[in-house]
């Protein structure tokens, strides 16, 4: 008799850890759907595209000789099909949770007289390495408002610098008083459900648990957009946003 009880409490707390390990891998479905659910689109540019004005770089020698023909200013950045980039996607009504900032830097780079990339997202708290790769003098400015404002000194022998927000806030702009043209853009997120678009116009957000979100496309220029997209539970949601020139 003893035996069959010591056999039934086994066997009871064995079902009960097997019960426990799938709550945690299985999140009861929640975690599942949350891997498998995302937002997938591209952004196009409607109408005929402004003619950029062209960049003197006379005042610095090396930036000049970076370009041999004329540079356009980088407002606008088209692909083909005029597919538009640096575009900030994000969803602005995102899923509660913890997000531990990564400890791997989000990098920028001054490449050509120009920040490579121009538009980037960053976790509150994860570093974003500034890099000169120019050889020249630049410095990085930023005013943020919910962050400390900055300035970084980078004389061509400072090849890296480095700055940490610690607290979320929207975009705010770079800037290089050496070189005026010299424009960059972080937003500092509390989440990691975000995307930039590159020339392709493409973004894409994983990870979303099934639901309905409120998604914002913004452009330092032509504005910000927002759509209502319902995830499914499984597979990706397509949103497409299509920016015009405001109107003067």
């Amino acid at each position: 008799m003893t035996c069959f009880l010591v056999a039934g409490s086994i066997r009871k707390r064995a079902l009960m850890a097997f019960t426990a390990i799938l709550t945690v891998v299985l999140g009861g479905g929640v975690a599942l759907s949350a891997a498998a659910g995302g937002v997938r689109g591209t952004v196009h540019f409607e109408g005929a595209a402004p003619k950029l004005p062209n960049l003197n770089m006379n005042s610095d020698p090396i930036c000049a000789k970076k370009h041999p023909g004329t540079v356009q200013a980088q407002v606008l950045v088209l692909g083909e099909g005029n597919t538009l980039g640096n575009i900030f996607v994000q969803v602005k009504n995102a899923p509660p949770g913890q997000h531990a900032p990564p400890a791997e830097p989000v990098v920028i780079d001054q490449v050509g007289c120009f920040y490579k990339p121009r538009v980037v997202g960053v976790l509150a708290g994860q570093p974003v390495l500034f890099k000169n790769s120019d050889g020249t003098l630049h410095n990085v400015r930023g005013q943020p408002e919910a962050n400390p404002a900055f300035n970084l000194a980078m004389p061509g022998m400072i090849r890296e610098q480095t700055a940490t927000f610690n607290k979320p806030e929207p975009i705010f702009p770079i800037k290089c008083d050496v070189h005026p043209w010299m424009q960059a853009y972080v937003a500092v997120m509390s989440h990691p459900y975000f995307s930039v678009t590159a020339a392709d116009g493409k973004f894409s957000i994983e990870g979303l648990p099934a639901g309905s979100y409120t998604l914002e496309a913004w452009h330092e220029r032509l504005g910000t957009q927002t759509q209502t997209v319902t995830v499914p539970a499984s597979g990706n949601a397509t949103v497409d946003f299509a920016f015009q020139m405001p109107e003067r």
